[in-house]
């Protein structure tokens, strides 16, 4: 446990370092502390905190920078919020609108006020249809055409085993408005699987297609939004490193891995820090992510946050994150 003393020095030295971007000797931290402290002693707390693998030292500099550890400790416990900063004037640009559009806008709005990189997961639908029509189109061709509540009509063309009559189809098709319309796909599926003995085998198999058809329509909306990754290029610790600019520009391409981060911040309250280095949840060490849930008539359906490195100005971040994510929620829930 770090003593009070310790503590003021290390988040002095953090705030400092976020600030110049430059290793910080013992004068300067005396300085910035306000602790009137002898530079004997301060070398001392700096040792301490360097064998804790809080701080560390570059070789070209007497200096000391954070670590991934010491920056966890001070967005953990040291970070204090600075007044908020005023958001009506950004507000206009989330108006409620087309997801996909207040999603793209709001990674956007992301990326300008942080001057880093915007990134919004879209919102996961709950994937529900409102009604379904099965028709003949030929021998063992069925055209699909499933509404959702939203209005959203989807069509695909499902080849089947056997030649059913247009009647076996309405039927069908009565059958899964009757007893379905309403619920989500999923638990469509599990009742189908459950049902599956009570109706004949090629109408079972053509209502798990059309199941199945609802699905894929959801996977065809872009997963995310990334805005501003061009702002990385730019930023001074990244701009003599090729090796880390690859990586990052990797990280973007590819989104699997980003996806899965966000999806494990879309399972927390509030907003949330990830710091490379610290593990391997963000595979760039160089970087780190602010991520806040965002939700839509109180459920969590996705998430979003900001990209950058990891000396940022971690208060601006958190409430740039929030506010954001507050006004996405917002903007989406309002019909």
């Amino acid at each position: 446990m770090l003593d009070d003393r310790a503590k003021t020095l290390l988040k002095a030295l953090v705030e400092r370092y976020i600030a110049d971007g430059q290793p910080v000797g013992s004068r300067t931290l005396s300085k910035a502390s306000g602790l009137e402290l002898s530079p004997a002693t301060i070398r001392n707390v700096m040792a301490d905190l360097e064998e804790l693998g809080l701080i560390a030292s570059p070789h070209t500099s007497a200096g000391r920078i954070p670590t991934a550890r010491g920056y966890r400790l001070f967005v953990d416990t040291l970070l204090t919020a600075k007044p908020g900063m005023p958001h009506g004037s950004f507000e206009s640009q989330l108006l409620p609108d087309q997801p996909q559009r207040v999603i793209a806008n709001a990674a956007q709005l992301l990326s300008s006020l942080s001057s880093f990189v915007g990134v919004v997961t879209s919102p996961r639908k709950s994937a529900v249809f409102h009604h379904i029509e099965f028709l003949r189109l030929g021998e063992r061709r069925v055209l699909v055409i499933m509404v959702s509540p939203d209005g959203d009509v989807q069509n695909r063309l499902v080849f089947t085993a056997q030649d059913l009559t247009q009647g076996d189809l309405t039927e069908a098709s009565n059958r899964l408005n009757a007893h379905y319309a309403g619920l989500s796909l999923d638990v469509v599926r599990d009742r189908l699987r459950s049902e599956v003995d009570q109706l004949r085998g090629e109408i079972a198999k053509l209502m798990s297609a059309a199941v199945d058809v609802g699905q894929q329509g959801l996977q065809e909306h872009e997963p995310m939004v990334i805005s501003g990754e061009r702002n990385l290029l730019t930023v001074q610790d990244f701009s003599h490193d090729m090796g880390s600019l690859r990586r990052m520009f990797d990280l973007f391409e590819q989104k699997t891995q980003l996806m899965r981060l966000l999806d494990v911040s879309s399972r927390a309250d509030g907003v949330r820090i990830y710091i490379g280095g610290e593990s391997q949840v963000v595979p760039v060490e160089e970087l780190s992510i602010v991520s806040a849930p965002y939700e839509v008539d109180g459920e969590v359906v996705g998430t979003l946050g900001v990209i950058g490195p990891t000396r940022m100005a971690y208060d601006r971040m958190i409430e740039i994150v929030d506010i954001t994510s507050r006004m996405v929620s917002n903007a989406l829930s309002q019909k």
